[in-house]
């Protein structure tokens, strides 16, 4: 595998939302980026989207010689993986394409070559089944959109070396992610299955009649959701438990959150709950477009982020 400080040339294979982002991202921390996506218009619409998206990344730190010149496009793989040093793939989320897709790359790329897929749900082992050097096929998941959101999950599959484990989470850390590596594999990883346990209720809530959509946003987010942008939920109880912390929590309230999980909600997406969400969420837009809350949401992330870069130590190289 090629040590995170030596990977210089990062192919993004797909260019649509999640690929024009990772572009940018590698984009900022200097590095030569070759897209490849044979859609037409695909070029255009990624450099349209580099050149929105830049400012946010400038603010967030560029490192040296960073620069939108730096992106090459391409419409073929094959073209796009010659000296390729990682490769990370965001083809659509159907394993028919996605599949044929990374053989295609394994096939071409260099052996030493990881391919990370930044896939929400299909697993590293039905991706790299029937793929060249399986061993360094691997899930680079991040959270949209990757040039702003640190997260990225990390999961190999049954065919994956631990060096190639290793050398991804080395490298998402080298350009300033925040990389967290699975042990086991599970349709939509960690992250989107906490959002799915999050929503399922939210969704139970509106239904029920408990809150309206509006309502059951500001909970989250003007009550637990500020504790979860600064500690995860284990810590949080941490505190929770005052000086005797986890412990004494657990020894008190353990029982009424056991409680509250067997009476969580299951419910059923019906045309008449989709209308009810649909209809609660444009009344709490309120007229603003997509790119005004993109705008909204952007800018408060980013103020988050540089107050949790100041108070928490480097992430380990």
């Amino acid at each position: 595998m090629i040590p995170a400080p030596n990977i210089q040339q990062v192919v993004v294979v797909g260019a649509g939302l999640i690929g024009s982002s990772w572009a940018t991202h590698f984009l900022a921390r200097g590095l030569d980026v070759t897209v490849a996506d044979p859609a037409p218009g695909a070029e255009q619409r990624t450099r349209d989207y580099v050149e929105r998206a830049w400012p946010v990344v400038a603010r967030l730190g560029l490192a040296p010689q960073a620069s939108p010149t730096r992106l090459r496009f391409v419409a073929s793989v094959a073209t796009a993986v010659e000296g390729a040093h990682f490769v990370q793939e965001n083809g659509p989320e159907r394993i028919e394409l996605k599949a044929p897709l990374f053989q295609e790359i394994a096939a071409l790329a260099p052996a030493d070559v990881i391919i990370a897929s930044s896939s929400s749900g299909l697993t590293a082992s039905a991706l790299q089944a029937g793929c060249r050097h399986p061993e360094r096929c691997v899930i680079g998941h991040p959270f949209n959109p990757p040039h702003l959101i640190p997260l990225v999950e990390i999961v190999g599959g049954s065919q994956t070396s631990p060096e190639t484990v290793e050398a991804a989470r080395a490298f998402y850390a080298h350009i300033g992610k925040r990389p967290i590596v699975l042990h086991k594999e599970l349709p939509g990883h960690a992250a989107n299955r906490l959002q799915a346990a999050i929503w399922r209720e939210a969704v139970h809530l509106v239904n029920e009649g408990v809150l309206s959509v509006s309502d059951v946003d500001a909970a989250v987010s003007w009550g637990p959701g500020l504790r979860w942008g600064v500690m995860g939920p284990h810590l949080i109880f941490h505190l929770g438990g005052g000086q005797g912390g986890m412990e004494h929590f657990l020894t008190h309230l353990s029982g009424p959150f056991s409680r509250w999980w067997n009476d969580l909600g299951k419910p059923e997406l019906t045309p008449e709950l989709r209308a009810a969400l649909i209809a609660g969420v444009q009344a709490e837009a309120a007229g603003r477009s997509i790119a005004e809350l993109e705008r909204q949401r952007d800018e408060l992330l980013l103020q988050l982020i540089a107050l949790r870069t100041r108070a928490e130590p480097p992430t380990a190289p």
